[in-house]
């Protein structure tokens, strides 16, 4: 399926309504409802396969932490909302996730996954990743193939770089900025300090 949506960072994100599981229950879950919080979507291409339950149980983990950075997570793929309550209550060790800390969105309609142009030829999501700021203003955008997993740790630090430059305008990060060091003035004169330190 192709599309001609293409989204960019700084484009206001397309909002949903749709069925998640969220602790062994179906919910109502809209984007839009999230509005003040920063928000991460995170698409996966199919519930019960290899590197999926990785990424989905790896950013369940850090939960707590994405949490106190007044962030909430939602997984989305193309699978039911039955398939993902399934997944849910197949423990870990059986190809399972068991209990997450964020709800698993169902797409079955394909409408989300189209909308955010993560949609492939075959009708599953690419892993794609967005971050959506406290405005509804994405942020953030990656998307691998279906092969390889996505960086928890990556996600992290680039949420806090988001927060942290939108807390300070008048202020950049660097390459492998983390919290605590040095950022750059945003000014042709100012910047000069931090290349002098380097």
């Amino acid at each position: 399926m192709s599309t001609k949506n293409f989204l960019q960072v700084g484009d206001k994100a397309p909002d949903f309504s749709a069925v998640a599981v969220y602790e062994q229950e179906f919910k109502q879950v809209k984007l839009s409802n999230y509005l003040g919080k920063y928000v991460i979507l995170l698409f996966y291409p199919l519930d019960f396969t290899f590197v999926c339950p990785t990424e989905i149980i790896a950013f369940s983990e850090v939960y707590d932490q994405i949490y106190s950075l007044n962030a909430e997570i939602l997984g989305i793929s193309v699978d039911s909302e039955y398939c993902h309550l399934a997944w849910m209550q197949l423990d870990r060790e059986s190809g399972g996730v068991g209990d997450l800390k964020y709800p698993l969105v169902s797409d079955l309609s394909k409408q989300i996954s189209l909308s955010y142009n993560v949609l492939n030829n075959e009708g599953k999501s690419l892993r794609g990743l967005f971050i959506i700021d406290h405005l509804g203003i994405i942020q953030h955008v990656l998307v691998n193939n279906l092969d390889f997993g996505r960086s928890v740790a990556e996600t992290l630090r680039t949420l806090q770089a988001i927060q942290y430059v939108q807390s300070n305008p008048d202020e950049v990060c660097p390459a492998n900025w983390q919290p605590g060091n040095a950022t750059i003035k945003n000014s042709p004169s100012d910047s000069k300090e931090y290349f002098k330190a380097i």
